[in-house]
């Protein structure tokens, strides 16, 4: 297997610089091209929508805040929900993540060709009779291949880029809130606000999906995770920041669009509705001087600010997926001069120029809007996910109320998001044919194994003299159950005429590439020899090591690459996690192992004085896997007693399961404490793992694990490997 070295970005970009590009990436599609469409759809409402919009971002920023301040990859949203959950969750979440920023992209150069065609009119240039439309779609290509250059240049001059045109943006959008502010005051004339919903405030809904990109931009921030520099502290504050900055000029924005005008004969809402895009540049001919002028090249400004934020996001996010063999090798690819994603920008910008030329602005505004509600859905699981599966990371930002917050969002999210279908099927229709090429995409892109194995790399392998049709894995990292666990897994091997394949993990920092492991190698060649060394000579061993970031997906991986029937697992009885049930290292690969699971807590193992077998079953496939690598212990004497602890039954009552197999009802009001008793006079503990879904396991606990922490001999605690999904979210949300 062939192992490549992780590629990582220069750190060039201070506090104020990622600020302005989350900033820039905002104010942009949110206040100069979206104000005039929501304003028609909502009325005076549209400010609410706003303010709503800015609540549901806050909550999930705090996502990005917390995961953004202690894994700051290149990829953002996708990295954090590729490492929480199975694929192809995590791969579609990059597929939608990437394609949320060029479709947004696409309606921030459209803008700009709006407000450009605008200001060649003002400024007599004659456009040869060509249709304004048509020359909306060739601005916009122009200036999507300039910026495309732009961000190929560097992150730096990205940075300086952003900050200079985002400062100037804000002075024009401070200039017009003054005006506006002064003409209401003086007019003293506030019945524009009158009814604030006279679309029904369901319109505040669509307006709110409508306009919920106009807080994406914390988002792009954690994709300059890699370029930015302390980011456990820099990336929350940017976040943070950036939304404090934003939200005010939005709301103020809102009040002086409504309040600062009056229209004969139409409401001012309908009349912002009607200019569209451009409704700002209307606002201010009316109460501004040399108003239309200024917006415009404040319109100008912003929409071209956001663009270049967007490309920036937008080609970061492929990089992390060609970088993860999620998207061809192609895509991570750096230029060797200006240390940027090259190929990743400029096909990204393809897709921007694409989408661009094929949909009208309103659908090209939804359909990034349902992305990045969906985008955000699947970080606030990711959070709930990665609080327990990697619980010491060193977090920068830690979220309060956990899960209860990102729960919050994650239903107002999905109630935006539906929606939106009324408002624009087109966009519902867009995200559902993407979703689908690449749901195909991943089952046929053929370097899907390649993809599976970049997760960690061999460094060390004895070589398998035959291939059995069985195999069992067993990961070492005490060197104290070694021993136990080579002689637990040659009792199974001999039974099922199978193999043993011995592997340890070395696990680097994310810091660091996979490959800086290799120096380790020699600090586990002694378990392994040892490993070897405890196989019965009749049975066929193989080992190796591995290196990768993280223990349990160099486990699974290793599982799943080498076509592992069962893993056993070594548990020494306790954890050092306030939350979970038996560790960062096991918790996932119960929840995410390809293969049957056995976990062993060793009390006094002796293969040979093994004489009574206990096996409390309440059935199911557990239960039932249970009894099968019980009987196992018949071949060498072992006697096997399945009992069923009841609350009220007969003790001399039994009744016959499958396979001839008597159960014997025993009578006990706690089933902990009775397991805990029947284990004094057991040599082994035999038990399925629970069907509770894993919430509950979470808050209460479960019977397996308290009874292999306390009981009296050697427990083994068995999973059946499920394939179908539904299962696996039964078990983990109830």
């Amino acid at each position: 297997m062939k192992g490549k070295e992780e590629v990582e970005l220069s750190r060039d970009m201070g506090l104020f610089q990622v600020t302005m590009i989350g900033i820039g990436a905002m104010i942009g599609a949110g206040v100069f091209v979206l104000t005039g469409i929501a304003a028609g759809i909502a009325g005076p409402g549209f400010i609410l929508a706003f303010f709503l919009n800015a609540i549901i971002a806050a909550l999930t920023a705090m996502a990005y805040a917390e995961l953004g301040s202690c894994m700051s990859e290149a990829g953002g949203g996708y990295v954090w929900i590729k490492k929480s959950l199975p694929n192809p969750f995590g791969f579609l979440s990059g597929w939608m993540d990437w394609f949320a920023h060029c479709i947004a992209c696409s309606l921030y150069s459209l803008g700009f060709g709006a407000y450009f065609v605008i200001l060649l009119r003002m400024a007599g240039v004659n456009l040869g009779g060509i249709d304004p439309g048509l020359l909306i779609k060739i601005f916009a290509v122009l200036v999507c291949v300039f910026f495309a250059y732009i961000n190929f240049k560097g992150a730096a001059q990205t940075g300086r880029a952003e900050s200079i045109v985002t400062m100037a943006k804000i002075v024009i959008l401070a200039i017009f809130i003054g005006f506006g502010v002064l003409a209401i005051v003086r007019s003293g004339d506030y019945t524009n606000f009158t009814p604030l919903f006279p679309e029904g405030f369901g319109a505040v809904f669509t307006a709110m999906g409508l306009t919920y990109i106009a807080f994406e931009g914390y988002e792009i921030i954690a994709q300059a995770g890699e370029e930015v520099v302390n980011p456990k502290k820099n990336i929350p504050r940017a976040i943070f920041l950036s939304l404090l900055i934003v939200l005010p000029i939005y709301l103020l924005i809102g009040f002086v669009s409504i309040g600062a005008i009056h229209i004969e004969g139409i409401e001012t809402y309908v009349y912002l509705g009607q200019s569209g895009e451009t409704a700002m540049v209307e606002a201010a001919k009316i109460f501004m001087p040399a108003g239309a002028l200024i917006l415009l090249i404040g319109g100008l400004m912003s929409t071209v600010s956001a663009l270049n934020a967007t490309i920036y996001s937008s080609s970061r996010v492929s990089f992390a997926m060609g970088r993860d063999h999620d998207l061809p090798e192609i895509f991570g690819r750096i230029h060797r001069k200006t240390r940027t994603p090259h190929i990743s920008i400029f096909i990204s910008a393809a897709i921007i120029i694409l989408m661009a030329i094929l949909l009208p602005i309103e659908d090209v505004a939804s359909a990034a809007g349902i992305f990045f509600l969906l985008l955000f859905i699947g970080v606030n699981i990711a959070l709930i996910r990665l609080r327990k599966q990697m619980p010491d990371l060193d977090r920068g930002f830690v979220t309060p109320f956990v899960p209860f917050i990102p729960l919050l969002a994650i239903f107002a999210q999905i109630f935006i998001a539906a929606y939106m279908f009324g408002y624009s099927p087109i966009a519902w229709y867009t995200a559902f044919i993407w979703i689908g090429i690449g749901i195909l995409a991943f089952y046929l892109y053929p370097a899907k194994k390649e993809r599976e194995e970049i997760e960690s790399m061999v460094v060390y392998e004895e070589k398998e003299i035959e291939k059995k049709p069985y195999r069992i894995l067993v990961p070492l990292a005490n060197p104290e159950t070694v021993k136990d666990l080579i002689s637990l897994a040659s009792i199974i091997a001999r039974e099922k005429d199978g193999e043993i394949l011995a592997m340890s993990v070395i696990k680097v920092p994310e810091q660091l590439p996979v490959s800086s492991g290799k120096m380790f190698i020699d600090e586990k060649k002694p378990m392994i020899r040892d490993a070897i060394d405890a196989c019965p000579p009749d049975v066929q061993i193989n080992t190796l090591i591995r290196v990768g970031h993280s223990i349990p997906k160099a486990i699974t991986e290793t599982a799943k690459l080498r076509n592992c029937n069962l893993i056993i697992l070594g548990w020494r009885g306790w954890t050092w996690q306030q939350e979970g049930i038996m560790g960062s290292t096991i918790d996932p690969v119960v929840t995410h192992g390809p293969s049957d699971l056995l976990i062993v807590k060793f009390r006094d193992f002796e293969p040979e004085g093994i004489k009574n077998v206990l096996v409390p079953t309440v059935g199911g496939i557990h239960a039932s896997f249970a009894l099968e690598i019980a009987s196992i212990f018949k071949g060498i004497g072992g006697r096997i007693r399945a009992i069923r602890i009841v609350g009220n039954a007969d003790e001399k009552k039994k009744f016959t399961v499958e396979g001839g197999v008597k159960i014997e009802l025993v009578k006990a009001s706690s089933v902990k404490e009775k397991l805990i008793e029947l284990s004094k006079e057991s040599d082994l503990l035999v038990i399925g793992a629970t069907e509770e879904p894993l919430f509950k396991r979470l808050v209460v606990g479960v019977v397996p694990e308290a009874v292999a922490r306390e009981a009296h001999c050697t427990v083994i605690m068995v999973k059946k490997y499920e394939k179908k999904v539904i299962p696996i979210l039964k078990r983990w949300l109830g």
